[in-house]
């Protein structure tokens, strides 16, 4: 199968996109080259790029961008200014995926959304919350899911049991742990807005590191007795990036994935 219909495939099932503004699409690579293995990651770092071309693969999937700017990436490479670290690193990296042919394809608003099987809905399924939310807020990305009441940090605990798994065995809690929460926020990426969980009813906000500000939203929240608990980016969309390989897998015939792993952007380290 051919690249660039890989990408009009999910195009198809996902009405909501514009294909003139939408993010997704072929960011680098010739979009007529014939695809039989596709690696599939959280973000095309250039060690995913580097693991691609060394397997053998012809296509990598990626939801994050491939050079730092979530839309237009390609256009603001033109811009990198000579002699500057963004051109050189930027440069050397847009080279080595053209000169090995490799295909990079970004589905991000398509993943984001895709119902049952996206970014929220897998990160729902992973922290056992079923899968289906009792409500839907902003752009689709917020979900709530009501349980029974639960304490704070033991919902904090649950949730790093969960993580721990992917790489981040700790989650961050604001508020009092022993209040008692049932209806939960979540959210991934960087539409986390505490106010929409508000709104929704939700009483304490499951929310990503890219998505908030502690001397801002978090702060507010604090400063209402509003609990949070946060994890990382990368951790909170890496299940999406399993149902998102087997999706392709399910449904491309011709075409085989594999998932590399990404989870947790950073190690922590503490003192001896």
């Amino acid at each position: 199968m051919k690249a660039i219909d890989i990408y009009k495939r999910f195009l198809s099932v996902a009405d909501w996109i514009d294909p003139e503004r939408t993010v997704d699409g072929i960011i680098v690579g010739d979009p007529n080259t014939d695809v039989r293995k596709v690696l599939v990651t959280w973000i095309s770092s250039f060690d995913a790029v580097r693991a691609a071309v060394e397997r053998g693969f012809q296509m990598l999937i990626t939801h994050e961008p491939t050079f730092w700017e979530h839309a237009n990436e390609v256009q603001s490479a033109t811009k990198w200014p000579p002699g500057s670290i963004i051109h050189e690193v930027g440069t050397r990296k847009k080279r080595f995926i053209e000169e090995n042919g490799l295909v990079i394809l970004r589905l991000h608003d398509i993943w984001d959304r895709l119902p049952e099987v996206g970014i929220p809905w897998s990160w729902a399924k992973f922290l056992g919350f079923g899968p289906k939310p009792v409500a839907i807020g902003e752009h689709g990305c917020q979900h709530r899911y009501d349980t029974e009441p639960i304490a704070l940090d033991d919902l904090a605990r649950r949730i790093a049991r969960k993580t721990a798994t992917i790489g981040e065995p700790y989650v961050q809690v604001v508020g009092d742990g022993t209040c008692k929460v049932s209806k939960i926020g979540l959210g991934t990426g960087c539409i986390c807005h505490i106010h929409v969980y508000r709104e929704m009813g939700c009483d304490v906000a499951v929310i990503v590191d890219d998505g908030t500000h502690y001397w801002r939203d978090i702060q507010l929240a604090a400063d209402d007795g509003y609990p949070i608990i946060r994890v990382n980016h990368g951790t909170a969309e890496e299940p999406g990036m399993v149902s998102l390989t087997q999706y392709v897998n399910d449904n491309f015939p011709g075409v085989a994935a594999e998932h590399l792993p990404h989870g947790c952007s950073f190690r922590l380290v503490g003192a001896p």
